[in-house]
């Protein structure tokens, strides 16, 4: 392109010339009363020249009030974005203080029917091993935490205290293998042992002549001197019996939903069952 602009830089020079007396001669035009043929030639020849600048100053402009206008919208559009941000943030945490306080309101209800001596714990971590299962709390020996504390939440039983620290207590849960807790049927009044299995339990020991049915409520019996008596356990999910056994096989789904465990209460062994 510049070398094409060196090439022909005279012609081009020569044109601007005529065009710049051009437009010179047909403001003159403007001052005279009469026209003559050259000057009729003149503003005919000029008048392409002056509707094209006419077109380029307006889509200039045209362009530079459309582009300002763009950069404030933009400009607008990131603020409202912001905003927008901030406020489902603020949101979100508005719902999760929501969420928070109708758990605890759900645990302080459950504590005040029960009339237990408890105290109120978070669960700050969770076993990551395949070994055993079990659930860290942000509460320990220097809070009156004791070996073999039973833990509840409002929907049943958690598990029970396994290892204590100062500050923190480790809480072995029901759903572990080696977990046992004595129950029973709350409708026909079967006995059995509550036993961990993986995401469900089993209700062993149950005598064949029991009669327990799908839905059933299972809770605890009271007896062992760790849980208290009447706790909901979980819903019989599946029942077997065979002519030939003494026992039937009973499979629990447990009430409290291991995954989403967040707050709990650690109730007192003093306090807590009957022997």
């Amino acid at each position: 392109m510049l070398d094409w602009i060196r090439k022909f830089r005279r012609g081009i020079f020569i044109i601007f010339l005529m065009i710049c007396a051009l437009l010179v001669y047909s403001v003159q035009l403007s001052k005279r009363e009469t026209t003559t043929l050259f000057e009729k030639v003149v503003l005919e020849s000029m008048a392409p020249f002056q509707r094209g600048a006419t077109w380029i100053a307006t889509t200039l402009g045209n362009w530079g009030e459309n582009y300002f206008r763009l950069v404030g919208v933009s400009q607008e559009n990131r603020r409202l974005k912001e905003e927008n941000r901030q406020l489902r943030a603020k949101l979100q945490e508005m719902e999760e203080i929501r969420l928070t306080n109708q758990r605890l309101q759900r645990l302080l209800e459950f504590r005040e029917e029960q009339e237990l001596p408890a105290l109120q714990a978070r669960v700050i971590a969770d076993d990551s091993t395949s070994w055993f299962r079990s659930v860290m709390l942000d509460k320990g020996s220097s809070d009156g935490v004791v070996m073999g504390a039973p833990v509840v939440v409002a929907e049943g039983v958690v598990g029970r205290v396994i290892r204590v620290a100062p500050h923190a207590a480790r809480v072995l849960l029901i759903t572990d293998a080696s977990s046992a807790l004595s129950a029973l049927v709350q409708k026909s009044r079967a006995r059995g042992v509550i036993r961990g299995a993986g995401g469900v339990l089993t209700l062993d020991f149950a005598l064949l002549q029991n009669t327990i049915a799908v839905g059933d409520l299972v809770i605890t019996s009271g007896q062992g001197g760790v849980f208290p008596k009447g706790i909901p356990v979980g819903t019989v999910a599946r029942v077997e019996r065979r002519n030939y056994d003494m026992f039937q096989t009973v499979v629990v789904t447990p009430n409290v939903d291991f995954s989403r465990l967040e707050e709990v209460l650690i109730l007192k062994p003093d306090d807590a069952g009957e022997e």
